[in-house]
């Protein structure tokens, strides 16, 4: 399958082109020149199959052009050897967990798919691949660990100083190997300035080979629809056949911009809310039809903080630029700090059920959007622990560290601060390559 740029402007390319280049050389992000519509048998049998069986459609209908059904189906399987359950939070509410994963975040998914499509490829042309990703949070442990020791692979993390929790920094700043940190003075949109810049610099990529393993590259992106395929399945299993609309945690888009294509080859959501923190240019847009992006604020959902969300121009391209057609199958709400602590608090307190402040504004959109004749689910996309000292303030009790999480707090700290200069990240990346 061939894959096109969103900007128009660039030729189409393979697959390994498409994975190897993350960025598309006019600055567009790329798009399969087709979305396959999955066979009505397989919706049929979908409440009787395992994540992994279902999983593996879904990739084949992407990927299976390009890549023999045998190791297509060991990526899979090397991503998804770890559980995704969806439980009931209150009356026609579910959660799907999505972060029972390495470093407890959604992302592991993704991250781990890409890293092994890619070393697929890396092996086939026998290469070092510099492996660039921007991170307000979750992203860079999810890339730093999914590529950790890889051969022919280095990753740069670029994240924000002072921005991102103890723990997230922890799960990609101590790692050493082929895992080197930079830690940016400046802003989550600012880091991912610097890596779109990067790409764009004739000079670097004609002496390095560079790659993002941010949701903009396909690789890292797609994958993400397998688990709303399993969430319907599980909604299905349980004799759950009411109209379904599903609340996602929204920054850069990619995984809200997963569940859509998700629905385009046929999976029966009948809609989508995308839950924004004070970061809401995208809801903006819903509203008023004007896409303002702007400098990000910082929020206790901070892997959120985002104010110009990459795949923005993959949903208008997937909608073909129609402001009502999008509206049509995503709403929007925004949460101030408060509110999501509010939630924190009160869900705890009436359900037991303990959530992140991401979870916690998804939660909080799904009330607000949810229909009287719908079911929703809401994603849970990372483990509360990993927002410690936020959580336990809200609920008054100590938060349990998982001992998988725990660990990366052991060891020392091996990050680079860096200045939001181009010339200087350049430099860095020509001396470590």
């Amino acid at each position: 399958m061939q894959y096109y740029s969103t900007n128009k402007k660039a030729c189409d390319v393979s697959l390994q082109e498409a994975v190897v280049k993350g960025l598309a050389p006019d600055r567009g992000l790329y798009m399969p020149e087709r979305i396959a519509q999955l066979p009505t048998h397989f919706f049929e049998q979908i409440g009787d199959s395992s994540l992994q069986d279902i999983s593996k459609t879904v990739a084949e209908a992407f990927f299976g052009e390009d890549i023999p059904k045998d190791e297509l189906d060991a990526i899979v399987n090397g991503t998804l050897s770890f559980e995704i359950p969806l439980k009931k939070v209150e009356e026609d509410i579910y959660v799907l967990e999505l972060f029972h994963g390495p470093t407890f975040a959604f992302k592991d998914v993704g991250a781990r798919f890409m890293a092994r499509m890619l070393s697929h490829f890396v092996m086939e042309r026998q290469q070092t691949v510099n492996v660039l990703v921007a991170t307000s949070g979750d992203t860079g442990s999810a890339v730093a660990n999914g590529f950790l020791g890889v051969e022919g692979i280095r990753v740069f993390v670029l994240y924000p100083s002072g921005k991102v929790s103890d723990i997230q920094e922890a799960q990609f700043n101590t790692l050493g190997q082929n895992i080197v940190a930079l830690e940016v003075d400046g802003t989550f949109d600012d880091c991912q300035a610097l890596v779109k810049s990067a790409f764009m610099d004739d000079e670097l990529n004609n002496r390095i080979k560079l790659t993002s393993a941010n949701s903009i590259n396909v690789a890292r992106f797609l994958p993400q629809s397998f688990y709303y395929f399993w969430a319907y399945a599980q909604l299905i299993g349980r004799g759950e056949f009411a109209k379904r609309v599903v609340s996602v945690p929204s920054g850069n888009l990619g995984n809200l911009t997963a569940g859509l294509f998700a629905k385009r080859m046929g999976l029966p959501i009948d809609r989508f809310i995308a839950a924004n923190n004070r970061n809401d240019v995208f809801r903006e847009y819903l509203q008023t039809g004007q896409y303002r992006p702007r400098a990000s604020v910082q929020t206790i959902a901070n892997a959120m903080d985002v104010g110009a969300p990459s795949n923005f121009d993959r949903i208008l391209d997937l909608y073909s630029h129609s402001h009502k057609a999008i509206t049509h199958d995503v709403s929007s709400y925004r949460y101030s700090d408060e509110e999501i602590k509010a939630a924190i608090k009160n869900v705890y307190r009436e359900s037991g059920y303990l959530l992140d402040p991401h979870g916690a504004s998804a939660y909080l959109a799904l009330k607000e959007g949810k229909k009287p004749d719908e079911t929703g689910i809401f994603l849970a996309t990372a483990h509360p622990a990993k927002f410690k000292e936020s959580v336990e303030a809200c609920v008054g009790i100590p938060i349990e560290i998982p001992d998988g999480l725990a660990a990366f707090m052991q060891h020392k700290k091996q990050s680079i601060a860096l200045p939001n200069d181009f010339n200087l990240f350049k430099k860095e990346l020509i001396g470590r390559s």
